[in-house]
């Protein structure tokens, strides 16, 4: 690798995930932000997803706050909206007994609890949008090495065509195995779940009645997120299935029919028989945390900083929080004549975010172990709480406000 002197930017973003798209094009369009000069570095340019499945298997529960942050940054658009499944409803339920709780968007004076998108919907969204702003130029490439600056002025990254990008902040949106925070120097606390989700698109006999289900199970929990085809098919569901991995393993071997008939079992065939599975995929859960969120020059972001349980489905919606976080105290900052890199802007975000994403964290965790308890007197005192929380209003219509990002 030859390497060629540094270009200069005002803001590096490593990643055009979801997430680093969502950040680079909010600030992009900010009053302040408008006149930075902003690259975005992705591997390799987007491709649409192929058409050989009725569905993405990939897709992400969108909560209200995430859906207005991407609408701010121009990338949900009619085609996104048009292609999303907006639910209801929400039903969680005790596999082992009797415990229930509902939530409805009627409750809160809300049209919608939010948004279930196909990834690859966002995905060309995003691209599409990076693509329109004049301030922000996709740079593809491989990244082989990182190095923020001594004094604190910034950091450089160099691709392994040769080229390198410096500038006074690099924003790290690389994902779970971020390279940006191990060659920075970022302390990452990492364990594993001892669970691994089955993901898959599945067909029931009745429509999903825009109904969001969730069972916790002994070995793991089980979602149903409702999806509708672009003629209103409302038959569909994407699962996330997290069980112990050799609980998953099984699953994962058994035939499409045994699978149909082992997942009506554990929904209680609450949408009917569950008739086709698509393609499954299986992958193994981690839980990760950045100790610190920021380093002079460096900020982490989304699965760079912390990756969760999908039990509740907030993980991309904790990213998304970010994003719009670090967007504000950027803004902030230079509305007051800092740095765009600022120690005290990125000390602000961390301050910001760091408490929430903790706290979501031990909140999925206390869940799982509640629920993997298999005591007898521990699950009739869980039933009872959930179904006692179940005609709490006022305390109900908070926990929703708070799941809906507000």
């Amino acid at each position: 690798m030859t390497e060629r002197p540094a270009e200069n930017w005002d803001v590096l973003v490593a990643g055009a995930g979801m997430v680093g798209a969502a950040f680079a094009a909010s600030l992009a369009q900010s009053p302040e932000g408008g006149a930075l000069r902003i690259a975005v570095i992705e591997r390799q340019p987007f491709v649409p997803r192929a058409g050989d499945e009725l569905f993405d298997p990939r897709v992400v529960a969108l909560t209200e706050a995430s859906r207005l942050l991407l609408e701010d940054a121009g990338i949900w658009t009619g085609e996104v909206a048009a292609g999303a499944c907006p639910y209801r409803h929400m039903e969680v339920r005790d596999s082992e007994g009797t415990g229930l709780i509902e939530f409805h968007s009627a409750d809160v004076q809300r049209d919608n609890l939010g948004h279930i998108a196909e990834t690859s919907l966002l995905a060309a969204a995003a691209d599409r949008q990076l693509g329109a702003l004049a301030n922000i130029e996709l740079i593809y490439g491989s990244i082989a090495k990182v190095a923020a600056a001594e004094d604190g002025s910034g950091a450089t990254l160099w691709l392994d065509s040769g080229a390198s990008l410096s500038a006074p902040l690099l924003v790290a949106a690389d994902g779970a195995n971020s390279l940006v925070r191990e060659q920075c120097g970022f302390v990452l606390r990492s364990w594993d779940y001892g669970h691994s989700a089955v993901v898959a698109t599945i067909r029931t006999a009745a429509v999903n009645g825009a109904t969001a289900c969730q069972w916790f199970t002994p070995h793991g929990p089980l979602a149903f997120l409702p999806l509708r085809t672009a003629a209103g098919d409302c038959h569909y569901s994407s699962i996330v299935w997290s069980q112990d991995h050799q609980v998953a393993d099984r699953l994962m071997a058994l035939s499409d029919e045994d699978f149909c008939r082992a997942l009506s079992r554990a929904s209680e065939a609450r949408f009917g028989e569950v008739l086709e599975v698509s393609r499954r995929y299986c992958h193994p859960l981690r839980q990760r945390h950045a100790t610190d969120y920021v380093k002079p020059g460096v900020a982490l972001v989304g699965d760079a900083a912390h990756t969760i349980h999908p039990l509740a489905g907030q993980g991309v919606n904790l990213g998304f929080a970010d994003a719009g976080a670090l967007v504000e105290e950027i803004v902030r900052g230079l509305g007051r004549g800092l740095a765009v890199g600022d120690a005290s802007t990125l000390a602000r975000y961390q301050r910001r975010r760091k408490p929430d994403n903790l706290a979501m964290m031990a909140a999925m965790e206390g869940f799982k172990r509640l629920f993997a308890n298999g005591d007898p007197v521990l699950r009739i005192l869980r039933n009872r709480g959930m179904s006692g929380l179940n005609v709490l209003g006022p305390v109900k219509n908070q926990l929703i406000r708070r799941a809906m990002g507000f």
